[in-house]
């Protein structure tokens, strides 16, 4: 089946260009001409104002509806009626059809929408999540009706509908038990979780640290600095924690007493020489 529709999360999952049927159902009914206009705009707040529109690839590509306009993502399938439209203002596309009471024995209208870009299409919607808004107007553009619903495009919507559905019920389960996990937490969490032996993702994190890097530096007193802070880290690696405090506390004390104008004490076995003092040889 090409299309999914998921009541949980009030969106349809459909492939690119296949039949995407969308049921219209009205209180009362609308006056004569009354017509169903669909836009599709971004979801998110940051994009909203951006008018959703066919990546270069797909709008480059021939179809068979030539009323169409290539660069609009709707488009309606068996009705010669449908009228394609860009805001003069806000330059968003859309496409009218004239509403069509439902048929002897049917509760609804039904209008069939192809979409004719996937959602993961650079240059186009580029995995932006979009909404469908469908509205019910007269013909001198009064509104009587809207109605709205996610949609994404994709390969597999019967797998798409299933992860998305999964994870938000998931999330609704933590928000109900009050354990609502941060972005912190699911990071430490996944840090600390063991990789299998296998994994080639783990294997290739893990090789960079043996990897031998050169770093080309300008000046010998800049290169010196440098060499001394790798040698110290080179030596942190190998020397016990234990043995490289007492190194540092051996140094610390060997500095103060230089700059107190102590002079070092001689190394065992040997005597410190005084200027114009003769050694016991002489």
């Amino acid at each position: 089946m090409p299309w999914r529709y998921s009541p949980d999360l009030n969106k349809i999952f459909c492939q690119l260009a296949k039949t995407c049927p969308v049921q219209m159902v009205v209180d009362s009914l609308p006056p004569r001409g009354a017509m169903l206009r669909a836009t599709a705009i971004y979801k998110k707040s940051e994009y909203v104002a951006e008018v959703v529109r066919r990546c270069p690839h797909h709008e480059r590509t021939p179809d068979s509806d030539v009323l169409a306009p290539a660069a609009h993502l709707i488009r309606v399938e068996g009705n010669s009626r449908a009228d394609y439209k860009e805001d003069h203002v806000t330059s968003r596309h859309s496409v009218i059809v004239p509403y069509e009471p439902p048929q002897v024995g049917a509760e609804c209208t039904t209008v069939l929408y192809n979409y004719m870009c996937n959602s993961s299409c650079m240059g186009g919607m580029n995995r932006r999540p979009i909404l469908t808004i469908i509205t019910l107007e007269t013909q001198d553009g009064q509104l009587l009706g809207r109605r709205s619903f996610e949609v994404r495009v994709c390969a597999c919507p019967g797998r798409d509908r299933k992860t998305e559905e999964s994870n938000f019920r998931k999330e609704q389960e933590a928000k109900t038990t009050g354990k609502t996990p941060s972005k912190r937490s699911i990071k430490e969490s996944s840090s600390s979780t063991p990789r299998p032996e296998g994994s080639k993702k783990a294997k290739l994190s893990n090789s960079s640290d043996e990897e031998i890097y050169t770093l080309q530096v300008r000046g010998k007193e800049r290169f010196e600095m440098l060499k001394k802070i790798n040698d110290s880290l080179e030596l942190s690696d190998i020397v016990p924690p234990s043995d490289l405090d007492k190194y540092r506390q051996k140094v610390v004390s060997k500095t103060k007493k230089e700059k107190d104008g102590q002079a070092p004490e001689p190394k065992r076995g040997k005597k410190l020489m005084v200027k114009d003092e003769k050694s016991d040889s002489d």
